[in-house]
């Protein structure tokens, strides 16, 4: 059959209404016990490997009419260049204006169109492409995500992707350039990392390098990156097992496999002093950013980290939020973030001041607090009502086969098993101890960090300590966060 033509395939099951049953249901999680005695999730699935390198999670589950199509590539913006940078993200965009075979819209039409979605999104680790559909449709979901993964430059011309690039360049500008506080993490990372540093620039690409970027630097860039050896294809939802993989190797066995991929170094980064940073911008209120260097996802570290965070701030009765905002009622916000990537990970602490207070006393007494956070390490309650909220976000990101299949392509991109989140990180969230938290955050909420000042313009002396901190504004580097938009 030609990849062309594609028939509206009939529904391979016919679904009683007594088969619609609740979230709680539909998630189809089973307990597990570890080793330790520790509860975790299990969440049935299926692995295999094409023999062009893709690979294949399948995990089926009936319990409502809809099937969630996720193709994740191993590459994200730190498998960039300097001077070359927004490449990952711009094929975010481009991947949605048709291939080969498809006719711009025709994405929409058999996802959006019949009751679906489909999106995308670019971090600096991995770029994803997912559709939900209903379950009849998934044969059209694989046909789409395998032809613009095999045939994408087909369709790829020059007018198309200047239109492409047009637009990126104006997201930059609405949600980083021109938005208030926008330029924050890209500033950090730019001080926080070597300028070669592939975390040191931010996911969307800068101006001058997005200008400069030709067709046939962004065609390099796909076809080494985004070649079947570099994805995961995860199915989650109702779907028959045998016809999927049936439509698997029909229309993704024929994308020659791509040449073999050198992962860029990107080690952590440990900083002998701290650097503190002012930034004039177009805002009202002044606002004050603190950021450690810490590890990636492959430390275990990562996981007293991220209750640190929540010990620090969240829930009212939280450290940082119960004195600075209620108690003393210094600053009107505060929030904390352990942001882990693959290679690196940074610690963030955010603090919008009331008026009448200043950053440089909001700096003071945060830091009061995290100086007795490391002598006293958290109590008993604090690390059991942290554990109960990372318990809870965890299963409750499984209720939908989307966020099954989010965390199924995590687990097999960064660890080479689908199944890792659920039969390890899960438990080893559980079984942290007051000990393990006391200790990381005096290993790594040091003196090593970045401090940036974010200000009104012309009223620099807002800022932390202004006689100690170094004016910015170069708009050239930087690093940010997740960006993801059609």
């Amino acid at each position: 059959m030609s990849r062309k033509f594609r028939p509206i395939p009939r529904p391979h099951i016919v679904l009683a209404a007594t088969m619609m049953l609740s979230p709680t249901v539909a998630l189809s999680a089973q307990r597990a016990t570890a080793a330790s005695g520790t509860p975790g999730v299990r969440i049935p699935f299926e692995k295999y490997t094409l023999p062009n390198g893709l690979s294949v999670v399948l995990a089926e589950e009936h319990s409502t009419p809809t099937v969630a199509v996720l193709v994740n590539y191993h590459v994200g913006s730190k498998n960039e260049q300097t001077g070359r940078t927004g490449f990952a993200h711009l094929f975010e965009h481009v991947m949605f204006t048709g291939s080969g075979h498809v006719a711009y819209g025709l994405h929409d039409k058999f996802t959006e169109g019949v009751g679906g979605g489909n999106n995308g999104t670019t971090s600096n680790d991995r770029t994803v492409y997912y559709e939900t559909v209903p379950s009849n449709y998934l044969e059209h979901a694989l046909w789409l995500e395998s032809d613009r993964m095999g045939w994408l430059l087909d369709a790829l011309d020059t007018g198309k992707y200047n239109a492409q690039r047009d637009i990126v360049k104006n997201e930059r500008r609405q949600g980083i350039d021109n938005q208030p506080y926008g330029r924050s993490d890209e500033l950090i990372a730019a001080a926080m990392y070597p300028k070669a540093h592939p975390y040191s620039w931010p996911v969307i690409g800068s101006m001058a390098d997005l200008a400069a970027a030709s067709v046939e630097d962004v065609k390099q860039f796909f076809r080494l990156n985004y070649a079947p050896n570099n994805a995961t294809l995860v199915l989650t939802g109702d779907f028959d097992r045998s016809a999927a993989k049936a439509w698997i190797a029909k229309y993704f066995g024929e994308v020659p496999r791509g040449k073999a991929i050198v992962r860029p170094t990107a080690a952590p980064v440990v900083l002998a002093a701290e650097k503190r940073l002012v930034y004039e911008d177009r805002v009202q209120v002044p606002k004050l950013y603190l950021r450690w260097p810490v590890i990636g996802v492959h430390s275990d570290d990562q996981y007293p980290l991220a209750l640190a965070s929540d010990i620090l701030t969240g829930a009212r009765t939280a450290r940082l939020t119960k004195e600075l905002v209620y108690d003393r009622q210094l600053a009107t916000e505060v929030s904390t973030f352990n942001e882990t990537n693959e290679s690196v990970g940074n610690f963030h602490i955010e603090i919008t001041p009331r008026p009448g207070h200043s950053l440089t006393e909001l700096e003071a007494a945060a830091d009061s607090i995290i100086e007795r956070f490391k002598r006293e390490g958290p109590t008993v309650d604090e690390l059991k009502r942290a554990k109960a909220g990372l318990q809870f976000s965890f299963v409750s990101a499984l209720e939908s086969n989307l966020g099954k299949a989010f965390r199924l392509a995590n687990g097999q991109m960064y660890f080479g098993d689908p199944g890792h989140d659920f039969t390890v990180s899960y438990i080893r969230y559980q079984t942290v101890s007051a000990a393990d938290v006391k200790r990381v955050v005096n290993k790594y909420l040091g003196g090593g960090r970045v401090v940036l000042s974010i200000v009104p313009v012309g009223k620099k002396d807002q800022a932390s300590k202004p006689e100690k901190s170094t004016t910015v504004s170069d708009r050239s580097k930087g690093a940010t966060s997740a960006v993801g938009t059609k």
